[in-house]
């Protein structure tokens, strides 16, 4: 399982991106986790699934509520990971109104929940193999700060747990 002081695994995650530019085209969009997270610092949190109820209700709101104290902290780029494909993030980013301040990325295989060891098998839930509840503060692709949280529940991933870990490591 990852654990602060490793790096990030390889891979990739797709992002649906809504506005042609940069680089990248209107729809799902594929970005190297070693690339997209090289010499910037990264808040990322995952969660079980998009549209969920408390990953809508609360999860994604605290991140998008605190994004700018996020950038005051020094945090370049705040994601949500969730095992759910880039149609389905899009719509959830529209839906949460994430746009500039939370990048909805798709784990649609769970790919990265599998090469961290962080997943969670609700199969007899009718959802198959998702991603556990985490939040990470990630520097240059080197994981400083890891919050899991155990099953069904939601106390150390939250936005403001994760803020006061990103303020501390700037000092």
């Amino acid at each position: 399982m990852l654990k602060v002081g490793d790096k990030l695994p390889a891979g990739t995650l797709q992002e649906f991106i809504e506005v042609e530019g940069q680089g990248c085209s209107i729809g799902p969009n594929s970005f190297d986790i070693h690339e997209a997270t090289a010499g910037k610092t990264v808040a990322i949190f995952g969660l079980p699934g998009a549209f969920t109820p408390t990953c809508s209700a609360k999860h994604v709101p605290g991140y998008v509520e605190l994004a700018d104290a996020f950038k005051a902290a020094g945090v370049d780029e705040i994601w949500c990971i969730s095992v759910n494909d880039a149609f389905v993030m899009g719509a959830w980013a529209r839906e949460q109104k994430t746009a500039g301040k939370v990048r909805m990325m798709a784990d649609g295989s769970a790919q990265f929940a599998r090469a961290t060891g962080l997943t969670l098998d609700l199969t007899a839930r009718g959802m198959g193999l998702r991603s556990q509840r985490y939040s990470m503060l990630v520097v240059d692709g080197v994981v400083k700060a890891l919050n899991i949280e155990a099953p069904g529940k939601f106390e150390v991933s939250d936005a403001a747990t994760l803020l006061k870990q990103a303020q501390a490591l700037r000092g």
